[in-house]
C-alpha cells in the first residue's frame, strides 16, 4: 500500500463517524446526505494539510474533482445515485493513486459483502423488527453507501496498520 500509516491515523479518527453515519443513513433512507460529503471533504482540507507532504495534496484534491466529474456522468446514465457520486467524489483525496487498483478490488470485496448481508439481514424478522423504518428494506436498488463508507474505513485501518 502507498499510503503512509502516518496519513491513515490523521485520517481515521475523522472519517469512520462519518463514514459509519452515512451507511446508517443510506439503509435508513436511501440518501447520503450533503452534509456528509462536505463533512468528509471538509476533513480531507483541514486534516491532509497535516496528514500530506505538501507537495502530494493538491494532486489528492484533484482526485475529488476527477471523480466528481466520473460521478456526475455515471449518474446521468442512471449508473449510481448523485449522493453515491458525491460521496466517491469526496472519499477520494484520501486514496493514494498508486493504490487505485487495490481499492478497486477492495471496494468490489466489500460491495459483494455488503450486498449480501444486507439482502440476508433484510429477510430476517428480528432484524426488520429492530429497523422497521428503514428504507432499504423494502427497495429494490442497494444503498451504495453501506459500501462505499466500508470500504474507506477498511482502506484507512489497512493503511494504518500495513501503510509504508
Amino acid at each position: 500500500m502507498a499510503i503512509t500509516a502516518y496519513s491513515a491515523w490523521w485520517f481515521l479518527p475523522f472519517a469512520v463517524p462519518i463514514s459509519i453515519w452515512v451507511s446508517w443513513n443510506d439503509m435508513k433512507f436511501m440518501k447520503i446526505p450533503n452534509m456528509a460529503v462536505y463533512a468528509l471533504t471538509i476533513v480531507f482540507v483541514l486534516i491532509g494539510l497535516i496528514a500530506l507532504p505538501l507537495a502530494e495534496y493538491p494532486w489528492r484534491l484533484l482526485h475529488l474533482v476527477v471523480v466528481l466529474i466520473a460521478g456526475f456522468v455515471a449518474n446521468m446514465l442512471r449508473m449510481v445515485g448523485a449522493g453515491d457520486a458525491k460521496f466517491a467524489a469526496a472519499m477520494a483525496p484520501f486514496i493514494a493513486f498508486s493504490d487505485a487498483t487495490t481499492l478497486m478490488f477492495l471496494f468490489a470485496a466489500i460491495l459483494l459483502g455488503a450486498f449480501a448481508t444486507h439482502r440476508i439481514f433484510r429477510m430476517i424478522p428480528a432484524v426488520r423488527r429492530l429497523t422497521p423504518e428503514w428504507e432499504s428494506w423494502g427497495r429494490g436498488d442497494f444503498p451504495m453507501g453501506l459500501a462505499l463508507g466500508g470500504t474507506l474505513i477498511i482502506y484507512l485501518v489497512l493503511g494504518a496498520f500495513f501503510g509504508a
